[in-house]
């Protein structure tokens, strides 16, 4: 068994912070608030999406957390974050915290999997 080196470490820590993050914001829209409702209603979401955007966030979550899928749940939030930020930039907020979220997520991703720095090498 080959020891990970301490990019492997880093990204594995990222990686489960940034899914720390998702896993409150799909328990959010499991268990909907005042907030929550007034925020799906600005942004002109029917609060009863909510099941099936946290639903969609889980499946993101597993995927990217599983070794074996893990480069298959980054795309899935690549495209999840990017409904996320067509959202908001349709109501005209900003939308610069969930472009981040989509970088730190490959950052995660980049970082603990040696075979994706193999096929995007950062070049000096």
């Amino acid at each position: 068994m080959q020891r990970a080196g301490v990019a492997t470490w880093i990204g594995r820590v990222i990686s489960v912070l940034m899914m720390g993050v998702f896993v409150m914001s799909a328990y959010m829209k499991l268990h909907p608030n005042a907030q929550f409702t007034e925020g799906m209603a600005h942004l002109g979401i029917p609060p009863s999406l909510g099941n099936t955007l946290a639903a969609l966030e889980i499946m993101c979550i597993v995927f990217y957390l599983i070794p074996q899928t893990a480069v298959l749940g980054a795309v899935l939030f690549t495209g999840y974050l990017g409904g996320a930020i067509c959202t908001h930039m349709r109501v005209g907020d900003p939308y610069y915290l969930q472009f981040l979220f989509g970088v730190v997520i490959w950052l995660g991703i980049y970082l603990r999997e040696p075979r994706l720095r193999q096929i995007l090498p950062i070049r000096r």
